[in-house]
């Protein structure tokens, strides 16, 4: 096989995989949406109680209950751990592909300013007849400010 055969096939898989993990991004955000949706607070409830029930009757009495009550919260304590984890590393991994799209549309922008003509500066008297604006007046006014403003009027 040649090189240039090789180089298609590598081509072709790295599109393949690149369709892939947009397609399993995508599933993953309706899977997290959808689990989000679903956690409403009587489900929360009912899924307690029930847990809660199933670990009384599941465990026998005496001393050994304690231990496996232990065990129990150990095991909840340890998932729970496992949940946080694994969004706090998903939502690393959406910060830098946000990061990411912010850099490219950066540089799309800079492009785009390089490639448009600059005009010529204004002449003098133009510039002296302009009123001048501070660096205040700028700035756009914060809500309470805002809200000030038109309550004034």
């Amino acid at each position: 096989m040649n090189f240039e055969a090789l180089r298609q096939r590598v081509q072709r898989a790295e599109l393949v995989v690149a369709v892939r993990v947009e397609k399993t991004r995508s599933s993953w955000f309706t899977l997290s949406d959808a689990w989000r949706a679903g956690w409403t607070p009587l489900r929360i409830i009912t899924v307690g109680l029930a847990g809660g029930f199933l670990a009384g009757k599941l465990e026998p009495t005496g001393l050994g209950a304690k231990v496996q009550g232990a065990r129990w919260l150990q095991m909840i304590g340890s998932v729970s751990n496992l949940l946080a984890s694994t969004q706090a590393a998903f939502a690393s991994m959406q910060a830098s592909e946000a990061a990411d799209t912010a850099e490219q549309a950066a540089d799309r922008v800079d492009d785009a300013v390089d490639g448009v003509p600059r005009q010529p500066p204004a002449p003098r008297a133009a510039a002296a007849a302009a009123p001048r604006v501070d660096a205040d007046d700028q700035r756009q006014p914060q809500p309470a400010e805002a809200a000030t403003d038109l309550s004034e009027r």
